[in-house]
């Protein structure tokens, strides 16, 4: 697996990757990669860490797993590439930013400028087998993206966490709620949504005003 992570996580995350579990990670990713198709890209299974660089964090968002069809995955959770046709749960948080701050979304899919403002997007599990949602789950990713929220959650810099849907907030209990700020709400898929768990949650005019009682700039959404 190629391990191109940005140089200000490397600190951080030298001693996770030396660990036997990541080592067991590592062989299972390279097998798969080797013997199926996989997304995304391996050049891109470390975006999230690229993109958005360890000092930058000011939000998390928490994903699953990366989208499982051709050409989406960009490794960013929710992001899909520019050309590619947008998913419903993207499509929903795409809606609910207009509906809480009055503004069509810049963005087109791919979610690269949030990132590159200080949004960490990232999902509990960073590959999957194509078609197969899932499939990479339980092999030692949870382990190394729990130690990254922990690790965020116990930095010097109050960070804002958005937790959608069943599977993110059972990440609550890594985040240190006292330090860091938490919004929970239902996840943007379809299922949800239209059960009326998503849509009014305003989680990005209340995360802007949060990062600015911190005196930090308002992300662009």
């Amino acid at each position: 697996m190629i391990i191109n992570i940005h140089n200000s996580w490397e600190p951080q995350l030298r001693k996770e990757f030396n660990k036997p579990y990541f080592k067991e990670l590592n062989n299972f990713v390279v097998d798969e990669y080797k013997n199926y198709t996989c997304y995304p890209p391996e050049k891109d299974i470390f975006a999230a860490f690229n993109n958005c660089h360890f000092n930058d964090v000011k939000v998390v968002i928490l994903g699953q797993d990366p989208y499982h069809g051709g050409g989406q995955a960009n490794g960013l959770c929710f992001s899909v590439n520019e050309q590619q046709k947008q998913p419903p749960s993207l499509i929903n948080i795409l809606k609910e930013i207009k509906n809480d701050i009055g503004m069509t979304s810049a963005t087109k899919g791919n979610l690269e400028t949030w990132s590159k403002q200080g949004v960490l997007l990232l999902n509990t599990t960073l590959t999957v087998r194509e078609h197969e949602p899932g499939s990479h789950q339980k092999q030692g990713w949870e382990i190394f993206t729990d130690f990254v929220i922990k690790m965020i959650s116990e930095s010097e810099h109050p960070t804002v966490f958005l937790l959608w849907g069943g599977m993110a907030k059972k990440k609550r209990h890594l985040i240190d709620n006292t330090a860091n700020h938490i919004l929970s709400c239902g996840h943007p898929s379809p299922l949800s949504a239209n059960r009326g768990y998503w849509f009014g949650n305003r989680h990005f005019s209340k995360t802007n005003s949060l990062l600015q009682q911190e005196g930090k700039l308002p992300i662009l959404w």
